[in-house]
């Protein structure tokens, strides 16, 4: 199959763009996409249960996202914005870090001085395209506690919030994290996880579901635009992952008996993937990922998907139209614009099934 980048655009009025979280977390909507038999179905989250296969197994990302979003001054006074995107692990101590940030200053020059709130203060040491600089940051306590007292969840652009979080900024610390996040280092949410509740996964297991965790800190990777007219010529940018033991052998064997294997998130298809192409039965693996899914790809151990609904020409997108087929995800897409349906980070959820 030959692919463009226009095969994956689509048109979206911009009230449709979700910029708050619905009040409850399971009460977004879920589109039910069928691809056996083409039809497509309307629910709500909270519902999810009903269409799941019995004894499924879910695999859920517990990345939990840094507030490494930080908003300070350059020394001419001017407004800078920076994006921290690989955050040092919490056991980190003081000290002078050189960090990979996406930053929004205007004008800047290898060297310029920025201080940040609280204090926090910074040093351009190097930059590159598309708004990515190194900045060399003098941590006065530990990075994680840093970020904890003056950082901002790291929402997307097409999120609107005021100058400094404003009066949505506690909400969003909430919000934007799943109720299951443990492992720290991600800097954006696996948003499909979002939806869940403590007592709509408590429901599942008593139903006979099984739920178990992976981590893949969400980065670059997984949000950077593709530019290539050509999409498969993309290259993903590697995000760490870890499959442990226990989580490597309860999908095998899941696998073995025949029940379904859930993802849920697009960063748990790339991860089960990734390992998949490593070894069958799968192995557990910590290492970095890069694995870029579009249509043509064979997959070897998901079996559906918990997935929101994408920007237009993203590589997210790129993958659920792998996994559901093109034309299906078109139909789909077409009809959640109709429908009214809330789009991105905090918009409502699609099972493909």
């Amino acid at each position: 199959m030959r692919l463009s980048l226009a095969d994956f655009d689509y048109d979206l009025p911009a009230r449709l763009i979700a910029q708050h979280p619905a009040e409850k977390r399971d009460q977004s909507r879920l589109m039910v996409v069928d691809r056996g038999s083409g039809t497509i179905e309307h629910a709500r989250f909270a519902e999810i249960g009903k269409y799941l296969p019995p004894e499924s197994l879910l695999v859920i990302n517990d990345a939990r996202v840094a507030p490494v979003r930080l908003i300070g001054r350059k020394e001419s006074g001017g407004r800078v914005e920076a994006v921290v995107l690989d955050p040092p692990s919490p056991e980190a101590g003081p000290g002078v870090y050189e960090l990979s940030c996406l930053v929004k200053a205007g004008r800047l020059r290898v060297g310029a001085r920025l201080e940040f709130e609280g204090g926090l203060m910074a040093e351009v040491f190097s930059q590159g395209e598309f708004g990515r600089a190194t900045l060399r940051f003098i941590f006065p306590d530990s990075p994680a506690e840093v970020f904890e007292a003056v950082g901002l969840m790291p929402l997307p652009p097409y999120i609107k919030r005021e100058a400094g979080g404003g009066a949505d900024a506690a909400l969003d610390r909430e919000r934007y994290q799943t109720v299951y996040a443990r492992s720290f280092g991600a800097v954006a949410a696996p948003t499909a996880g979002l939806h869940f509740t403590p007592e709509l996964l408590d429901e599942l297991r008593a139903e006979g579901h099984e739920t178990v965790s992976l981590t893949l800190r969400v980065g670059y990777g997984t949000f950077a635009p593709v530019r290539d007219e050509d999409p498969t010529r993309h290259r993903l940018e590697p995000e760490w992952m870890l499959l442990g033991p226990e989580a490597a052998e309860r999908v095998n064997r899941a696998r073995a008996s025949s029940r379904e294997v859930v993802a849920v998130g697009t960063t748990d298809v790339r991860s089960l993937e990734y390992a998949g192409g490593l070894a069958l039965p799968l192995k557990s693996y910590a290492g970095w990922c890069d694995l870029f899914i579009h249509p043509g790809y064979e997959f070897r151990v998901v079996d559906h998907l918990v997935t929101n609904f994408h920007l237009p020409k993203s590589s997210l997108l790129m993958l659920a139209a792998a996994f559901a087929g093109l034309d299906l995800i078109r139909e789909a897409y077409q009809e959640a614009v109709a429908a009214e349906y809330r789009f991105f980070s905090y918009g409502d959820a699609m099972l493909i099934l």
